[in-house]
């Protein structure tokens, strides 16, 4: 992946964000540059903890032979999208786990849409 692949990335999913914010769905974000460090942070935590998760879901997904793998995906969005906001002060999720799960489905919405525009 080029360079100005993961630019365009972090950009996507921090004006992602700010759209998302405007949405009566209980994602909070204070600022544009606080938008640009959650989407960093939020690309972090994918690169971090997302294997972990994968590792951990692995059993399940094994067990149910695929089937609720897409559910556990989802699950594992959910979880970086509100770690991500308990670790960036400025974003933070109004309605705790329900806004989370609106926002990683909001956040997914909104950056394939950009994506798709720019591609």
């Amino acid at each position: 992946m080029e360079p100005i692949d993961f630019l365009i990335a972090w950009l996507v999913t921090g004006s992602s964000l700010l759209l998302i914010s405007q949405l009566p769905i209980g994602v909070e974000i204070d600022s544009t540059p606080k938008a640009v460090f959650a989407a960093a942070v939020l690309g972090i935590l994918n690169v971090l903890i997302l294997p972990i998760l994968k590792a951990v879901f692995l059993v399940p997904n094994v067990l149910t032979l695929g089937l609720l793998s897409g559910l556990f995906a989802f699950v594992m969005n959910v979880i970086i999208f509100a770690t991500a906001a308990k670790l960036v002060e400025g974003f933070s999720l109004r309605m705790g786990i329900w806004s989370a799960v609106l926002g990683a489905i909001a956040l997914a919405l909104v950056s394939s849409l950009i994506n798709g525009v720019l591609i």
